[in-house]
């Protein structure tokens, strides 16, 4: 990844942060995008910094405003020279039993999980394809088997699987797509729906009977970007087996 730039979605906590480690390990620049977490992602810059000095950057946006999207890529180009890898991360994740979907929720939900990221993608294809470069989705494994009361999460994360494998189609040959679908890697920071018996419930389910690491996530993500270039338009389930046991 020496000499390679990584725009990162949602990069500065959890499975992001886990990602951008590992790739700047492996010598990749990296512009780091958070909304909200502005703390953990300057701490994350001033860490990565520290080993390799100008490899890391930072860029705030809120992706539901989707004309704002094209600047991170611009933004990103005018910082590191280019782009090779477009890792959209960034997520909404919260009930929507029915009966209580509203409006708002469908717009957030649809558009951070589905709408940025064909957006973000759009924007970002023309430099991609310079590099011959790729784009990696997290999506879930409870886009085929949907999760109860997660309604709109769910068609949100199904619709991403369906945009993976039709921009691996629209952009061949020089861009691959793929994405990747955690199991039970980190429970929600709102883990009112996830009480120590769900949790158990969830781990009996998986067959390696654990629940997994943002690393492991993460390794998926390197595989992607620098250990395959004969992949294109999959969905690597990271899950400890759980899907195939559902």
């Amino acid at each position: 990844m020496h000499g390679k730039t990584v725009l990162i979605t949602g990069g500065a906590k959890r499975v992001g942060a886990a990602s951008a480690r590992l790739l700047h390990a492996a010598g990749a620049n990296l512009m780091i995008h958070y909304r909200s977490s502005a703390i953990e992602a300057r701490a994350l810059q001033n860490e990565l910094n520290a080993i390799r000095p100008d490899s890391v950057a930072l860029i705030q946006a809120d992706l539901l405003d989707i004309g704002g999207l094209p600047s991170l890529i611009h933004k990103t180009v005018a910082t590191f020279g280019g782009l090779d890898v477009l890792l959209n991360n960034a997520s909404s994740f919260y009930p929507t039993p029915v009966g209580t979907i509203a409006e708002k929720d469908w717009i957030d939900l649809m558009g951070s999980n589905l709408k940025a990221p064909l957006f973000l993608s759009q924007a970002a294809a023309p430099e991609l394809k310079k590099r011959r470069g790729c784009i990696i989705n997290i999506t879930d494994i409870h886009a085929e088997r949907p999760m109860k009361s997660y309604v709109v999460y769910s068609i949100a994360k199904a619709g991403l699987v369906g945009l993976t494998k039709s921009l691996a189609r629209e952009l061949a040959p020089e861009v691959r797509v793929n994405a990747i679908a955690p199991g039970p890697i980190m429970w929600p920071e709102d883990d009112v729906n996830f009480d120590q018996v769900s949790r158990q419930r969830i781990i009996s389910h998986t067959m390696l009977k654990r629940a997994g690491d943002p690393t492991d996530i993460a390794l998926a993500v390197r595989f992607f970007a620098m250990d395959t270039h004969f992949v294109t338009g999959q969905v690597l389930a990271v899950d400890g087996g759980r899907s195939a046991k559902l």
